[in-house]
Formats: C-alpha cells, sequence, structure tokens
C-alpha cells in the first residue's frame, strides 16, 4: 500500500487503487483524518473490494506527503512501549502503530500509554 502511495505520488496519479483490507482502510482513514489523503473510497467491484485512494495535491502540484518509510517488515517486526515511540522527521510527520485498540498515531498512543508495533512513518 504504502509503494502505491509512493508511486502514484511520483507519477502525479489523481487516485491509487488497491485490494481491499481492514488494516489498509484504516490506515488510510488516519492518513486522510491527518490531511495526506483527500479520500478514501471503499469500492465494490464484483467478486472482490478494493480500495480507492484519492491523493491529495495544491495548486502548485505539491503533496503533503514528501516520504514514507516502512519500518516493521515481515521479516523484522518492530515493537515500541509508550515511551520508546519513535518520532517521524523530528516531531513532523506521523508515525503509525498497531495497537490493542487498534491503528493510531504516535501522539494518540503517547495519550492513551499504549505501545505496539510501528507499521510506518510518514512525513
Amino acid at each position: 500500500m504504502l509503494t502505491r502511495i509512493r508511486n502514484g505520488i511520483a507519477a502525479r496519479k489523481e487516485q491509487v487503487v488497491l485490494p481491499y483490507s481492514k488494516l489498509k482502510a484504516n490506515l488510510a482513514n488516519i492518513l486522510k483524518s491527518e490531511g495526506y489523503l483527500r479520500e478514501a473510497v471503499i469500492r465494490d467491484s464484483g467478486k472482490f473490494k478494493e480500495l480507492v485512494l484519492v491523493l491529495k495535491y495544491n495548486s502548485e502540484g505539491e503533496t503533503p506527503i514528501s516520504g514514507i518509510k516502512r519500518v516493521s517488515k515481515p521479516g523484522q517486526r518492530i515493537y515500541a512501549p509508550v515511551t520508546n515511540i519513535p518520532k517521524s522527521n523530528g516531531g513532523t510527520g506521523i508515525t503509525i502503530l498497531s495497537t490493542s485498540r487498534g491503528l493510531m498515531t504516535d501522539k494518540e498512543a503517547r495519550k492513551q500509554k499504549y505501545g505496539g508495533e510501528v507499521i510506518c512513518q510518514i512525513w
């Protein structure tokens, strides 16, 4: 998902379509609420559901996403307690964690005192 967003921005695409999953939909909703995406729509196209992400650009054609980094990978999961949640790009971006209460940003996790798996960082 993160690579498709990165490639869509590099190619100046209006929207990116990817297979639906709950994790991707929750991640897209966080990106939308934080102002990185314009819209995230679940579309049912026959057999499978699709997640349509409408990318956000300003009048000059610049996007609020300047970088995306996947932290936890299938080969090496990265977990962080609430005291050691990493800040993305010195605090200017967001870090998304998977906690026992679902996906949340680093600010929400610190506020609610939850640690978890560090999914990605976006700035």
